[in-house]
């Protein structure tokens, strides 16, 4: 794994006005940095953005650009309360997708992105996962869009350890890519 130095800055008001704050790590809590987030500007890396504390919550996707309103990143509205850093990556890419929870069902090993699930398995409901090497993102709909869900290397049991409220999901793909 190679790091690089790797920075977000929050501005309060859009077109990046109003009150700011440049972070360079995980944050688990925004809230005595900034109050509101309605832009932003992804000076470096990428990152993971959740609207609640504790990386709870929607989740939203960003690399290096300029968001001067928060509908840019595909934001429901101002609340951005925790940041994650998703580290550069360039090794191997795995993970084994289960039909069914606590690792049931048919099993699909992958090793790259995949923008339609429903037309490679004709089902899209994946209940849980095996992140073996490299960082995923998860998305509610084909073509890498709709909700997100930020996968790290670990075992995920149901869809709800990744954070959904559902297990349908229609795309996948890597993230961290040098």
């Amino acid at each position: 794994m190679v790091e690089v130095f790797c920075y977000i800055t929050f501005y309060e008001e859009r077109n990046y006005d109003g009150h700011s704050y440049n972070c360079s790590s995980d944050c688990a809590d925004l809230h005595s940095f900034i109050s509101r987030c309605n832009s932003l500007r992804v000076e470096n890396g990428h990152w993971m953005l959740y609207e609640n504390p504790n990386y709870k919550g929607h989740q939203y996707y960003l690399r290096r650009g300029e968001y001067p309103n928060y509908q840019q990143w595909m934001g429901y509205n101002d609340s951005v309360r925790s940041c994650r850093r998703i580290p550069e990556y360039r090794g191997t890419f795995r993970i084994r997708l289960y039909e069914r929870g606590d690792f049931g069902g048919q099993i699909m090993d992958f090793t790259d992105d995949c923008p339609n699930v429903f037309d490679r398995f004709r089902f899209n409901d994946i209940h849980s996962c095996n992140v073996q090497d490299g960082h995923w993102i998860f998305y509610e709909e084909p073509n890498y869009r709709g909700r997100q869900y930020y996968l790290r290397p670990g075992e995920y049991k149901r869809y709800n350890d990744w954070g959904a409220s559902s297990p349908r999901i229609g795309s996948f793909r890597r993230m961290g890519l040098i």
